[in-house]
């Protein structure tokens, strides 16, 4: 199906145009996948990106300010997000005992085994997403996209 299909238009658009709303709904198409997957786990896309931050942190506290910087989808609710992890007891959250006004967030141990756990499932689910390219073309793809 193409772009002109799936929004329900018969008008030519710029091809600038049509590229931006493609670029828009692949990426609506991949959030919906991912989504689709964690759902079963009662956790959003958002949560699960701040669960890898952690675990990347390799067991060192992270504050929100550099939470935030790395995540794939910049918003302002870090916040929240990590109190939601809290009452899933997926992570921690203290005050740093060197600058009291610093928190630090920590992933705990049932955090990893939660990640543990689906990433074999997201794996497949990744794989499944991208199975009609080819590496080189994973590559391609990747390339141009560093263009934006």
């Amino acid at each position: 199906m193409n772009v002109e299909e799936i929004i329900k238009t018969n008008k030519k658009m710029p091809l600038a145009k049509r590229t931006l709303i493609h670029v828009a709904l692949v990426a609506n198409k991949l959030d919906e996948e991912v989504s689709a997957v964690l759902k079963p786990y009662d956790i959003s896309i958002q949560q699960f990106n701040v669960l890898r931050i952690l675990r990347g942190q390799n067991g060192k506290p992270a504050n929100l300010s550099t939470i935030n910087d790395r995540m794939v989808t910049k918003m302002s609710n870090t916040t929240r997000l990590v109190d939601k992890l809290i009452l899933k007891n997926f992570v921690n959250r203290t005050i740093c005992l060197k600058n009291r006004r610093k928190v630090e967030i920590v992933i705990t141990e049932a955090g990893l085994n939660f990640l543990n756990e689906i990433d074999g499932i997201l794996f497949e689910a990744e794989k499944k997403i991208l199975k009609n390219f080819s590496d080189a073309e994973l590559h391609e793809l990747n390339e141009l996209l560093n263009k934006f």
